[in-house]
């Protein structure tokens, strides 16, 4: 049965007919796990993500495609995308966005392929991506998301890199449940992440891979997990000498590059 439903040959598809299809898959995911079949060989498995109630000052709720490793910058931010055809984004999609897209199709056809990338960068700056996930094409509308309540080492510092290969780890090439509380002075989605069934703001501090960012989130559970990872020595804990915090290098680059400028 999985076999032949690995080899099944479908033609594509419109946005409507994929989001059909997926409710179709997840459907044959718990026909194969009564039968006792892998599920490994299904496209678009249906991840398990955080199911509980929002709590209430939440804005809005994001389910995004599988995160690409390269879209994850460092240990708590990384850029999400979202299907087009999901029902709270549907209807927000500019007329001009559906536009550009059948434009794209249309170059690549003509083989006009310097028009097609002109228009294709066109699209990323409104915010939007056509994705190809297993020969399927999805409009996608791009996220920029900040981890809320924890802070990473920069990647210049100490244990920067190995925060972020830590996040690759947890998240990398799966589905996300994001809960968007606002967007930062930066214009990102700051949310509280949930993936395979774990909130990932726990173990990147229980595994002393980031600071708790008190300064912008007081919850008292943030500050108990970073202090289990202190007592166990894990992760930036690890050394006897106490870890840099983020916020206070980036003070001192800030500080350390206006001095710089000559005074005359």
């Amino acid at each position: 049965m999985a076999e032949a439903y690995k080899d099944m040959k479908t033609p594509q598809k419109t946005q409507a007919e994929t989001a059909l299809t997926r409710i179709q898959r997840a459907d044959l995911e718990d026909i194969f796990s009564f039968h006792n079949l892998p599920t490994a060989s299904l496209p678009l498995p249906d991840s398990n993500h955080h199911r509980t109630p929002p709590p209430e000052d939440v804005q809005f709720v994001l389910n995004t495609l599988p995160v690409h490793n390269k879209c994850i910058g460092d240990g708590d931010g990384f850029t999400a995308y979202v299907d087009t055809a999901d029902p709270t984004e549907s209807a927000d999609v500019p007329r001009e966005v559906h536009e550009m897209v059948i434009a794209i199709t249309q170059a690549r056809t003509d083989r006009d392929y310097q028009t097609a990338n002109a228009l294709q960068r066109s699209l990323d700056k409104a915010g939007y991506k056509v994705i190809d996930i297993l020969g399927e094409e999805i409009l996608a509308r791009k996220y920029r998301i900040r981890m809320r309540g924890i802070d990473a080492p920069e990647l210049k510092m100490p244990y920067g890199m190995e925060a972020k290969k830590e996040l690759i780890k947890l998240i990398g090439g799966k589905s996300v449940t994001i809960y968007v509380y606002e967007q930062d002075q930066f214009g990102r989605y700051v949310g509280d992440i949930y993936c395979d069934n774990m909130f990932i703001q726990e173990q990147m501090l229980k595994c002393g891979h980031v600071h708790h960012f008190k300064k912008y989130d007081k919850r008292p559970e943030f500050e108990n997990w970073q202090k289990e990872a202190k007592s166990t020595g894990l992760g930036l804990w690890a050394s006897k000498k106490p870890p840099q915090k983020p916020w206070d290098w980036r003070r001192n680059k800030r500080h350390a590059r206006h001095s710089a400028i000559p005074v005359y």
